[in-house]
Formats: C-alpha cells, structure tokens, sequence
C-alpha cells in the first residue's frame, strides 16, 4: 500500500457514499452493499453502458484496499485502450495502475496498487499473472470477452484462480453460446448475475442516461454474387441469409449513394444538435480500415473538416479517442475500438455502418451514445442504421425498454428490461428465408448501386423523409415532415422529465484535501521514465560504454533491480543521478 493509504485511512468512510469524496448512484450503493455481504469469490456485475460500471469497480476496490482485505488490484480488459482510460479513472480515487505492465517487468513498484492487462495479456504469459494475483483483487471489465477464443478463457482461468476476489463485469447480459466463461455462474446457458441494473432502470432515474432513437433508412441494393448473378432488392424483400448479407454490404459501400446520404442526414441532426449541446459530437463504425478511411473522406466532404480515425491495428489509436473525447472535433470513425467501454459521453449521434451483426456487438455501439452529460434538460441519441431487418429487431429490443419506462403493457409487467433481456418475436422469420449453409464468397461478391429510399419506396433526396422507428414520431429530429419532426414533448418519457427540476450534475469523484499536482501521477511516472531514458541515451554517447552498463549502474545507485520496479520517488533520484554524470561530459 502507497503510504496515502497507510497514514491516512480513516478519510475514507465505512458508509459507501463517502468513499474517495464520489456521491454514488442508487444502484452502485446497492450494488456495493450486495458486493459486502457476498460470501463467494465470484460477484458479477451486469450494469447498462453509462450506468458507471467503473466508478462501482473502483469504489469496490478501494474498500478493500483501505480495509487491508486484498494487497493489490488487476483490472483486465479488452483493449490497450481501456488500460489507459481505467488508469487514469483509478486515479481520481487514489489508486495507481500501470498500463504498462508486462510480464518481463518484474516486482511491482511500492507506490503503485495494480496493473491493468488485457485478456490477450494474460492468456499469453497466464503463469505471470498466478504469481501477481495472490492476495489481489481481479477486476473482469466486458467478461463475456474469456469467451472470444478458448486461449482467452483458458488463461484467465488459469491466471486468476487463486485471487482472493474477482468482480466480474458487464455492460450487456450474456449467454454462454459454445463456450462457458470462467467464474459466471449460468441458468442453462445465461448468466446469471448477482446484481443488475437494466437500460429501462436507468432511463427512470433522472440524469443517468439518454433514451436513443434509430432513424432507418431504406434502400435499393444493386449487386453480383459469388456465383455470377446479379440482384437487385430493397430492404424489405425476403432474402436468404447470404444474400441479405450481400445486400448490406452493398449499401454500405463508400462509393454508392446510400452510405453518403445517410452520412450527410446523420451531419445535419449532429449541427442540429449542436446549437445546444457545442461539444457534441458523432461516431461510425466501418467495416474494415478501408472502409474507414473512405467514410472518412466522404465525411470531410461533408463537413470541411478534419475527420479522426480510429482502427484496432494502429498504435495511435488509444492517444486519438482521448484527443477525439476531450476536444472539440465532430466526427470519429472507429473500427472495433468505440463500439465497447469507450468513455466518449460527447457522442449524441451515430450510424451503424459495419456488417458486424450480432445483438451483443449493436447493444454495445448504441452504448456509446447514452451516457448523459452535464445539465442540459434534453439528451436524446440518434443512431443511423440499415433498415435490414436484422439491426430493425436489435433496434426494437432497446427501444421496447425505452417506450415502456413509464407504462408497460401487461406483457412485460412482469418487470423485464428489453433492452437486457426481452425475447421479442423474432421478424426474421417473415423475412429471411435459411437457404444453405458456409460462409460468403466475398472475393467474388461485386457491389453495383445503392440507392437510399423514403419511406414510400422513391429515392432519398437530402431533405426526404427518414423512416421513423416502429412508425413513432422521433423527437427533434431534423429531417422529415411536420409529423416526424416532433418537440420532445410529443414522447412521454420527455413530457415527464422536462416536468422535473434540472438534475444535478453527474456524480463527477471529487479531489481531496491535499490535492494532487497538476499532472496526474500516471503522468509524472511516465514522463520520468521518459526522461530517464533519455539522458542514458545521451550518457551512452558521451561514455561509450552500453546501455545495459549505463543502466546497471545508475539502478545500483538507486537500490533497484530494474527501472520498471523503480518507485516515482526513485525515478527522480535515478534522473538526478544521471544528470549529474551527463554535466560531467
């Protein structure tokens, strides 16, 4: 434990809502005092996108450091990303995590609490992680990723069977499909957690999160398949599950003419809603980089503006969603990289514009978008989609939650939550037509036209009609006539809250007394590292001697074994040291 911790303890109440200065939800302060009286390793947490899963797991965590009931914490997740967002969260509760732990690094310093690590992480070194965990907490973000491959769970099995503690987390309930994700307890193959707090529970709290609507929007796909013919269909004719998705691929495509009126459609409700929310600002998820950079292009054509790009395989990425999320900028196009725990709560607009159809991968993108942000009275979300079918019944099962906040038909007043859970009838039954088994063809598949249309079958025009969702008036919405192009009041759950007093701000962690320096610790450990390295570059220069023998030296005179054990206090006294060695050349 940091001395913080050790000297002053007592500034942290036993009562969850005084912890670390943070003014906790409802249901994080149920949810922790469930996690209390839990007798079992084992505690999964299913809480809807922008609920605060995080300030939960970290207020958790910081009970049990201060309560000496665990030494240190590891946080896994799916990304490089999120290594960095949850180290820099853990921060504001005077928690220090290194996302940039490796396994080659040896001992933890004595100044930081735990590392974060990704799944992939810990399924390639599992052994490191055993000797790290003994006596730790394990915090599991997205859990359901142990099950992206055997390897994955394999090793978090194996890595984090020993911990004292493991809190298990979710944005979205989850099945266990083929494989069964270690430390979730299942009812048949659905797990089964033991605290949950739905989309439909948040949105009757006030100042949690945005209700989200999903224009859709219609098309006529021209394309050639595998096999040589060609077709030609809407998003209402019945296809073959192949076709169908040949036809999404078709409309989707950069260089037709339905990506670009949606994407000019989806720009006109972003400026819309900018004249009252100044920072707010748009997503795309693409297919593939390609993809992405030519939705890109078509965005700057619209706008005149730079467009941020954001793809799984590029270094940058992490630094530029944290640039995208705390600037100015109006549009990010991402590939796999905001679709999940990404905390951008600027975003109010969105087009789904990837073939990645599953209901766990939508329900999470449209996560995105509901976190509410500061006082303004009105949030609403919009996400652009495909009227295929299969987004139109994902679409339904959030909306379902949504529309029945405040009056739910007889047939969900047995108190589930839609959004998490509900069953709908399934659409695709009338609509697609199971022919044949195997993958797509894709070398062989050729997009020819996308046309947009409105809802009465014509070609979209850029001041045509969106069609509205399950044939509702969408409040606010720019495009369209006087019937769809609502006041928020015309939906219910907007008269009810636009009847209430402004909420307060968002439950923000609030610094302490002695409050930190300017630049995070996060920060200054990795700037001195930065700098450490750089005057042993210039040390090596002037000496002639090798790195390995520079650095050897300067570590003996601190007392360490290697620079990633060295403590900030001690990589200060190491850049002193070498300062002084370099003045002497």
């Amino acid at each position: 434990m940091s001395p913080r911790f050790q000297e002053e303890p007592v500034r942290v109440a036993s009562a969850p809502a005084d912890t670390s200065g943070v003014r906790l939800r409802g249901w994080q302060l149920s949810a922790l005092e469930k996690l209390e009286r839990h007798k079992k390793k084992d505690f999964l947490a299913v809480a809807t996108p922008g609920a605060g899963k995080t300030t939960f797991a970290l207020t958790a965590v910081r009970h049990a450091l201060v309560a000496r009931r665990v030494r240190r914490v590891v946080v896994v997740v799916p990304t490089q990303h999120l290594k960095v967002q949850w180290a820099h969260a853990a921060e504001a509760f005077d928690i220090h995590l290194d996302p940039n732990w490796s396994s080659g690094y040896g001992a933890l310093p004595s100044d930081v609490h735990g590392v974060a690590v990704t799944y992939q992480q810990v399924a390639a070194n599992p052994q490191a992680m055993r000797t790290l965990v003994a006596g730790a907490m394990v915090v599991l973000d997205e859990i359901h990723h142990a099950a992206d491959s055997r390897s994955w769970g394999d090793g978090a099995r194996l890595a984090f069977e020993e911990a004292h503690q493991r809190l298990c987390l979710s944005g979205t309930p989850f099945r266990s499909d083929q494989s069964t994700i270690p430390f979730i307890e299942y009812a048949g193959d659905e797990a089964r957690p033991d605290f949950e707090y739905g989309y439909a529970d948040a949105l009757r709290e006030t100042a949690v999160v945005r209700p989200v609507y999903f224009p859709r929007i219609n098309g006529r796909m021209e394309w050639t398949a595998p096999e040589g013919l060609t077709y030609n269909a809407t998003f209402d004719d019945p296809l073959t599950k192949e076709l169908a998705n040949q036809r999404l691929r078709t409309a989707l495509a950069a260089n037709g003419d339905w990506l670009p009126a949606v994407l000019r459609k989806a720009n006109s409700q972003l400026m819309h809603v900018r004249l009252q929310d100044p920072r707010a600002a748009g997503l795309v998820i693409a297919m593939d980089q390609a993809h992405a950079r030519g939705i890109a292009a078509l965005l700057y054509q619209i706008t005149g503006r730079p467009i941020a790009i954001a793809t799984s395989d590029d270094p940058e990425a992490s630094k530029k969603i944290e640039q995208f999320s705390t600037g100015e900028g109006m549009w990010i196009v991402a590939v796999r990289m905001v679709s999940e725990g990404v905390d951008i709560p600027r975003l109010r607009v969105g087009v789904f514009a990837t073939n990645t159809l599953t209901d766990l991968f939508f329900r999470q993108a449209v996560g995105r978008l509901v976190r509410w942000r500061g006082r303004l009275e009105k949030q609403a979300a919009y996400m652009f989609i495909p009227d295929d079918p299969r987004l139109r019944m994902f679409a339904s099962s959030v909306a379902q939650a949504r529309r029945h906040v405040l009056k739910k038909p007889s047939w969900l007043d047995d108190g589930s939550d839609a959004f998490a859970t509900e069953e709908l009838k399934d659409p695709l039954a009338d609509v697609l037509r199971e022919e044949g088994d195997g993958e797509e063809q894709v070398s062989l598949y050729s997009a020819l036209s996308a046309v947009p249309l409105d809802v009465n079958g014509r070609p979209l025009q850029d001041n045509g009609v969106v069609e509205p969702e399950e044939g509702e008036p969408i409040p606010d919405l720019v495009d369209g006539p006087s019937e769809n192009n609502s006041s928020f009041a015309a939906d219910p759950w907007w008269s009810a809250r636009l009847a209430e007093p402004v909420p307060a701000p968002e439950p923000v962690p609030m610094p302490s007394r002695d409050a930190a320096p300017v630049k995070s610790p996060l920060a200054r450990r990795r700037d001195l590292r930065e700098e450490n390295s750089s005057v042993v570059r210039d040390l090596v220069h002037y000496t002639g001697r090798g790195h390995a023998d520079v650095n050897a030296e300067l570590n003996r005179k601190v007392g360490i074994k290697r620079i990633s054990e060295a403590t900030a206090k001690q990589l200060e006294k190491r850049l002193g040291l070498a300062r002084a060695w370099l003045a002497k050349y």
